[in-house]
């Protein structure tokens, strides 16, 4: 069985036992299932029905676990929750949510609810609330957690443990333990498994590990998730500009960040702004306006396509065969065009392709493009002499060729050139890159027929 028709089969039980207020069987359900199967339910549930069913269903469990439930729902859902529950139910769930979670929750309220909360917080507490959530979105310190071992230097293994001992019950990930100097700066790192295994008066620091990966708190997030990706790390620690440790990134959250940058750039590519809280939650007319303008400003670009056929017009109405070819090479720019985009665009959002690399990718992209072409020529010669001769058919094979490079070109250059005037090079789109190519093939088929069929231009 699949795991979407286990959930739904999980779905349909919660929601009967719920009803039937079946209190013995919900809780036989609800401790077999993980928190982010329950998350997922949950959402379902709140598309499906009234969200009063999602808080009936979440009163039902024990606060820790409701707490980690929590931090699996989308935005949206997670604000309506939080709108619906007191300030003492609230500051209960922050008390046993993570440290960033509970920083994404406290951003998700408005100014009015966030000071009264503050107010009934502990001073460590609120301040540590308030560091989290002053962050900028999109940073290294948006999704860090201030729930880590952190160890002083000078220890021995045995203090070292008892200090785990203490501080491991409240931090996110026990496995990758920091050494911290007396001014709080980073020091080095350690395993757990290290720690365990080394004699209990061994010092801390001659174990450690003191060439340190770490980021800055104002690191990109996207930058951060790459590190730990290509580092295979389980947490990355963030140090502020004095390079004192302030909290650490999971390896869970990085992935997180991946996925939601992989979709964004995948958005990018086909010309769709930035969808919050995902698909099935979006409006309509949200959807409307994410696809809207890009097509509209692509419409006008190809009257470019346009007036290229405008002005061959005498080319075309004295060898009406061209045209039966147009769409298959035009098509075929743009395909090249966005094969080429698509590869620099990803190679440059993995680090694998850097701004410094255009010119060797631009005479290895020439070379391929000229197999492609002479390729996709060959074949395409065959149908032109069948359909309309050896002139049509000459034509047709050298705009081929022509078409596929020019095309290869603009696909492989574009990305370059909006990353080099401060622009994400996803948006060297799919739909933009086959509008600049096609306009572009439409010029180089009708100026190759009119200069080899000896014809004049418009």
């Amino acid at each position: 069985m699949s795991l979407n028709e286990t959930l739904i089969e999980q779905k349909d039980a919660l929601l009967a036992a719920h009803q039937a207020d079946d209190r013995e069987r919900l809780e036989l359900l609800l401790p077999e299932l993980r928190a982010a199967d329950i998350a997922e339910i949950l959402e379902q549930i709140a598309e499906e029905q009234d969200h009063q069913t999602v808080f009936g269903l979440l009163d039902r469990l024990p606060l820790d676990r409701r707490a980690h439930i929590i931090g699996y729902l989308p935005e949206d859902l997670q604000e309506e929750l939080a709108r619906e529950m007191s300030d003492e139910s609230l500051l209960s769930v922050f008390e046993e949510m993570s440290a960033d979670e509970r920083a994404d929750l406290f951003n998700l309220l408005d100014e009015d609810r966030r000071e009264g909360l503050l107010r009934r917080m502990a001073r460590q507490e609120r301040e540590d609330l308030k560091r989290l959530a002053s962050y900028e979105e999109g940073t290294a310190g948006s999704i860090m957690t201030s729930d880590y071992v952190a160890i002083p230097s000078g220890m021995t293994v045995s203090q070292a443990m008892m200090r785990v001992r203490q501080t491991a019950p409240d931090a996110e990930t026990v496995y990758q333990l920091y050494v911290v100097d007396p001014e709080g700066k980073l020091a080095g790192t350690l395993s757990l498994r290290q720690l365990m295994v080394a004699r209990p008066g061994a010092q801390v620091d001659d174990l450690m590990i003191k060439d340190v990966i770490s980021v800055p708190v104002d690191e990109e997030q996207e930058e951060v998730a790459r590190l730990v990706a290509r580092y295979d790390m389980l947490a990355v620690p963030v140090t502020d500009h004095e390079e004192r440790l302030i909290g650490i990134i999971t390896h869970d959250d990085a992935m997180d960040v991946a996925e939601e940058e992989a979709t964004e750039d995948m958005h990018k590519g086909m010309s769709i702004g930035k969808i919050e809280g995902g698909l099935r939650s979006a409006s309509l007319f949200d959807l409307y306006r994410k696809r809207v303008v890009w097509l509209v400003l692509l419409v006008f670009a190809n009257i470019f396509s346009g007036a290229g056929i405008a002005y061959f017009e005498e080319t075309i109405e004295a060898y009406i065969a061209l045209v039966f070819f147009l769409p298959l090479l035009v098509d075929s720019g743009g395909n090249a065009g966005s094969q080429a985009a698509t590869l620099m665009v990803r190679g440059m959002a993995t680090g694998d392709v850097r701004s410094r690399d255009w010119a060797k990718l631009l005479g290895r992209e020439v070379a391929v493009a000229i197999g492609l072409g002479l390729t996709m020529a060959l074949a395409v010669s065959v149908v032109g002499i069948f359909r309309a001769g050896t002139e049509i058919a000459m034509v047709v094979a050298m705009s081929m060729v022509l078409i596929v490079i020019v095309g290869s070109l603009i696909g492989m250059l574009l990305p370059f050139i909006l990353n080099r005037i401060g622009w994400d090079p996803a948006t060297a789109s799919a739909p933009l890159v086959t509008s600049i190519a096609d306009a572009s093939g439409v010029l180089i088929y009708f100026a190759i027929a009119t200069a080899v069929l000896g014809l004049p231009g418009g």
